[in-house]
């Protein structure tokens, strides 16, 4: 893996060959320009200059708030085809995030949800979301009406692919992202601020398996959550490292 600099503004670079390219979206960037914002500073123009003028292919996003593994086309037909895995949904995903109270034991969540960011864009749409829980920390401070503040580190699995689906199944189950602004709890956003210096979503996406353009074997593209979001862990007391079984469930 390519690491990126400190200093400049490198994507860290996952994977590459001469049809795909992965790398590490830091939190807070846009994928491309949108109608909606029109950031000039947006990942696809990073990796292009980054690549010394190699166009890139988008074929899939992230939010901004949401950082991790980040895939595109190195030429259209590429792009085309890993697209069209993402729309099929025949693309394995993995992420971790940190949630309100305990989840005990994996589950799945089976939520059909509308369409947008707040679910107001249509008939809902199938969406199911698997999660099984890595670590868990409760600390003897009030928080909101509770006497203690409890969090679960969880590995979230989504079988789907709706917008903003992990963060408003979590809310749904009563177990909102920290950090989620638009789903999750104020309270508890506020406490990872004060103690832990979270100024950001608590989501990453670690892991995707996808198709290779060429041949259609699997390819694994995986990665570690970034410096500042382990840092968080740790200071939260969620920061042993789950193996590789215990993240698949």
């Amino acid at each position: 893996m390519e690491t990126a600099d400190q200093d400049d503004r490198s994507l860290a670079i996952l994977y590459r060959d001469e049809r795909l390219i992965a790398v590490y979206k830091p939190a807070g960037l846009l994928v491309h320009r949108s109608n909606i914002d029109r950031d000039r500073d947006v990942v696809l123009q990073r990796l292009r200059d980054q690549l010394g003028g190699h166009w890139v292919y988008p074929v899939h996003r992230l939010d901004r708030a949401t950082a991790g593994v980040l895939v595109f086309g190195l030429d259209p037909d590429a792009a085309s085809v890993l697209a069209a895995a993402f729309r099929e949904q025949r693309i394995g995903k993995r992420y971790q995030a940190v949630v309100r109270g305990w989840v005990e034991a994996p589950g799945r969540i089976d939520r059909p949800l509308g369409a947008g960011r707040r679910g107001e864009g249509g008939a809902p749409q199938p969406a199911v979301t698997d999660y099984v829980p890595l670590a868990w920390t409760e600390l003897p401070i009030p928080v909101s009406r509770y006497d203690t503040a409890r969090f679960t580190r969880l590995a979230l699995h989504p079988q789907t692919g709706r917008q903003h689906q992990l963060r408003r199944h979590m809310k749904a189950i009563s177990h909102p992202i920290l950090g989620d602004t638009t789903h999750g709890d104020g309270a508890n956003n506020r406490f990872f601020r004060e103690h832990f210096g979270a100024r950001r979503l608590l989501l990453v996406a670690t892991e995707l398996v996808v198709p290779h353009p060429a041949d259609g074997g699997a390819v694994r593209l995986a990665t570690e959550p970034d410096a500042e979001l382990q840092a968080i862990f740790r200071r939260a007391g969620l920061g042993e490292a789950p193996s590789p079984a215990d993240e698949a469930g």
